[in-house]
Order: structure tokens, then sequence, then C-alpha cells
């Protein structure tokens, strides 16, 4: 077993600060408290202007419902939406509610919190990264408390997927909040929620800290087995393993390299599963010498993806060539850039090489800055800057804290070189869209500032698709698209990686996340009652 570091032994007294029972005389954390850890402090709890993947875990999974969620196999079936109806012209959508439901300060949750929500989402000055998805939605009513009636303007394909993604928010806290300030709202950081856990307290850059909510009706699952969830920022992959085997931390992304290690641990288990995920780097077009789509697709044929998977993910990732994942059936596979393309695309942009090998055009190097949030080593961002050198190309890594990363990133002009980032994916494609089309997104994940007549064109076909078949085909116009201009060199599909106690049961991870079972998350020996 590993003896606790100075740094984790940090983490054990800022866990138990957190958690200790009013009852309890001395300093010992209740013994049925999850404590999960986080890479970063949760971005905002409040699902419209929220990209973090684990601040959405706990959106939907946690603090608040959808109308819909998804089973193991990404089927929207009834959840707050106890069922619903469509008209005969396929056009109109009448969703019944769940009347039990009540926000966490006791009003109840009605109709007129779905139609708030989604009107807000809906509208672009919200800037929901999901926007797209419900552009097509014309119109929202309701009909009585336990009654939404929504209509499109053509009839969808299905159900629309963003409504098990879309948590409901309470309309009786936010609608007065003016839509383009919603990023700013109160709510964010002291939210009320309806869901199986309740905000408790948060403090900045160290914890949130939830707790169960007893009267979550029975209908929609019932209270949470556990008492308590505290999601601790650890950014250490050292600390995060210590914190498992100290029993400090029941869940934590574990590090790829230690994922053997872990499994050894007779008192840890290690979960694997598909993360919609896409990782790499985001040039800054409009800037030099990213201005030149030679020099973009350089840098991506020159990126080694295997040797970075086994060397610094312990093989637990996909090679990314293109810009979706495998795992979603809309996926494009593209053909794996030739390593020997990087040096005659330079030469060609032209770039010659220096008597020191580095490459020179006009006295100047070709050298830039890449924006990383990381953890530890930076392994990943390592190994992308020895690919460069190798090429003549100078990469400088910057690790920045989340928010300062999600401020340069979001800055407009843009101003940095390029970005080191990951990019949450959905089975609609729908960060795609936030990320290089304004028509179709609310430009939360507008990193690149990417925009052509012939990629606008190409989500002008997604956007006119009626059938699955013409949306599919769109799809594929616009990764095509993306492949040949390269805004984004993608080096990797994530594989989620978590070290879990072995006291901790009911525990599934899958392509709805790390979360979708937390309700019925159980800790061996807890006392009953707590």
């Amino acid at each position: 077993m590993m003896r606790l570091s100075p740094r984790a032994s940090t983490l054990a007294a800022l866990l138990v600060g957190a958690t200790v029972a009013p009852s309890c005389s001395a300093p010992t954390r209740a013994s049925d408290t999850v404590v999960y850890a986080s890479g970063a402090d949760l971005e905002s709890a409040n699902p419209l202007v929220t990209v973090h993947p684990l601040s959405r875990q706990i959106q939907r999974f946690a603090l608040l419902v959808t109308l819909a969620r998804y089973d193991s196999v990404l089927v929207p079936q009834p959840y707050f939406a106890s069922r619903w109806d469509w008209n005969r012209a396929g056009d109109g959508l009448t969703l019944h509610l769940h009347s039990t439901l009540k926000w966490h300060d006791g009003e109840p949750t009605t109709a007129r919190d779905v139609v708030f929500t989604i009107d807000a989402a809906r509208d672009r000055a919200t800037g929901y990264p999901r926007y797209g998805d419900l552009a097509n939605i014309t119109e929202t009513r309701v009909v009585d408390d336990s009654t939404v009636e929504l209509r499109f303007s053509s009839a969808p394909p299905g159900f629309p997927p963003v409504l098990a993604e879309l948590p409901i928010l309470p309309a009786h806290l936010l609608a007065t909040v003016p839509r383009a300030d919603m990023r700013r709202a109160a709510y964010n950081t002291n939210p009320v929620g309806n869901g199986p856990f309740r905000f408790r307290t948060r403090e900045a850059g160290r914890r949130w800290v939830f707790e169960r909510a007893p009267d979550f009706p029975l209908e929609l699952g019932g209270p949470a087995k556990v008492r308590q969830l505290v999601v601790a920022v650890v950014d250490e992959p050292t600390t995060k393993f210590a914190g498992l085997v100290s029993g400090e931390l029941a869940v934590a992304g574990i590090a790829p390299t230690m994922a053997a290690l872990a499994a050894r641990d007779p008192s840890l288990r290690v979960v694997s599963y598909p993360v919609l995920l896409s990782n790499g780097i985001v040039f800054n077009a409009s800037r030099a010498p990213f201005d030149d789509v030679r020099v973009r697709k350089a840098i991506s044929a020159a990126i080694d993806r295997k040797r970075i998977i086994d060397a610094a993910l312990a093989g637990y990732a996909t090679p990314a060539y293109g810009a979706v994942p495998p795992d979603n059936p809309l996926a494009l596979a593209p053909a794996a850039p030739s390593v020997g393309a990087a040096d005659s695309l330079l030469d060609a942009a032209g770039w010659s090489r220096a008597a020191d090998g580095r490459r020179t055009r006009g006295g100047k190097f070709l050298a830039f800055t890449l924006l990383t949030v990381g953890s530890g080593d930076n392994a990943v961002e390592q190994l992308l800057q020895a690919d460069l050198r190798a090429h003549g190309i100078t990469m400088e890594i910057r690790q920045l804290e989340f928010g300062a990363f999600l401020s340069e990133a979001r800055a407009k002009p843009k101003r940095f070189h390029a970005l080191f980032t990951g990019i949450p994916g959905d089975l609609s494609l729908s960060y795609l869209a936030a990320m290089f089309d304004s028509k179709l997104s609310g430009g939360a994940l507008d990193y690149a500032g990417f925009h052509t007549q012939q990629l606008d064109m190409a989500f002008e076909r997604v956007r006119a698709a009626r059938t699955h078949d013409a949306l599919v085909a769109a799809w594929r116009v616009v990764q095509q698209t993306l492949d040949a201009e390269t805004p984004v060199a993608w080096v990797y599909h994530s594989r989620g990686v978590q070290g879990v106690t072995a006291r901790l049961s009911g525990v599934r991870m899958d392509l709805r996340g790390e979360m979708p079972t937390i309700a019925d998350w159980r800790l061996a020996g807890a006392r009953s009652g707590q």
C-alpha cells in the first residue's frame, strides 16, 4: 500500500473539513459520503452556459433532472416527462410531466420551468452550446402545470436527443436574469436544484458539497443511496492515486499509466469506458503562421499519435484523424496523414531548414505557444513538442488554470497561437456546430474562430436536412470540409479511466458519462440513517 504523501494529507484535511458530521467530536468523515475527485473546479451549476464535462454530469444526474434520460444504449426514455405524444403531422410534441417534483427550496417544478429552460436555451444571447439542436422548435406552450406542447418547423426524425441532455432550470430564480448575463448569474455558484442531490456549499477552487434530497420522488427513482457527495478539486495524478489508496477518495480519474498499479490493489478497481471527447490542437487560423493551411496540415502530419497514446495514455485512447469519435454513428473515418508529408508541406509553404535544423522564413523561425490546462508533467504536450521539434518547429508549452484557459479560448478577437484541449462530444455533433457555425451555436465552444464559405455551406446542408439519411450525409460533408481545412489537428479520442474504491457499488460508466447511476451508488459499511 502507498504511504500518504504530504500533499495527500492536505487533501485529507480538506475533505474532512467538508464532511464532518455535526454530532462528531473528532474530525472523521461520515461513512456514507462519496468523495469524487475533479481535475478542475466545476465550471458552473447552470447547464445553459456549461461546457466542462464533469459539471454537465453533476447537473444532469445529481443536481437537476432532464425531461428524458438515455438508457445504456442511448435511447431516450421517460423521466421528468412521464410520457409524450406526437401529433399526426409529426411536428408537434406534447410532454406529460410528473406532478410531484419540487425544487429544493420547496417550489413545485412545473411546465413553466420547462418552457423557460427551452426558450432560454434557444435564445442565441444565452450562449447555450447546443443552441442548434433547438433551432427547429418554433413554439413552446404551457398547457397546464404538468403539460407542455412543442411545435417544430418540420417533423424531426425522432425524439430530440437534446431533451435528454438539457436539465430543467427554475424559472422563479432565473427568469429575471437577462439572457446575455446568464454566464454571470449568481445561481451558477449557489444553485437550487430538483434532483436526487441538493447543493449544500461551495469553496471556490477546492470543493462542492451536495447532500441527499430526502423527498426526491419515488417515480423518478427515489432518494439517493448515499448521504453526501463531495466534488473535490485534485489536479495532481499522484495525489489522486494516493487519495484512492488511503480511502479519502471514492472515485478519481487516474493517469492511464497508473491503471495497472491500481488494478493490483485489492481495495480498488479500475473502470474504463468510452468517452465522446476529442482532443487536439486548435489553431488560430487568423494569425500567422496558422493562416496557411499547409502549416496546419504539416503539424497534423508530424504528430505520432500512436506513440503519444502508448507512452502518455497507456493505450487508453484511440488515434484521432478527424473530429468525431468512432463510437459516434455519424463518424467519418479520414485517412491517417503521412508523417513524411509534414516536411514537404513546410517546404512548399516556404519554411526552409536553418543550420540548426529549425524552420525559418524571411528571417523568422517557425515557433508558437501552445496554451493548455494540462496536469502533472504535461506528458501529452511534451510528446507533441518533441514530434514538432523533429520537423524544425518550436513549440512552447504554457499551462493555465481552467478559468483562465476558457477566458483566453473565448476572447474576441483571438489572441492565442494554438490551444490543446478536449472538445466534449454528443451524438448529434452539436459540439462541432458550437465550434464552427454561428447559426447553429451560441458560441460557447467557438475557440477556433474559423469560418469559410465552403464550411458555412456544409453547415447549411445540416440545417436543411429533414431525414436521418440526409443528416448523416450532411455531417459527412462537414467532416470532409474540416479535414481539408484542418483548423484543428486532432490527436486522440479519449477513453475514460477511473479508480473506484472497492467499497462503492452500483457504479456504471459508459457513453452517458461517469455518473448516470450516481443516485444508486452505495458504500459498503455505511451507517444507515446518516
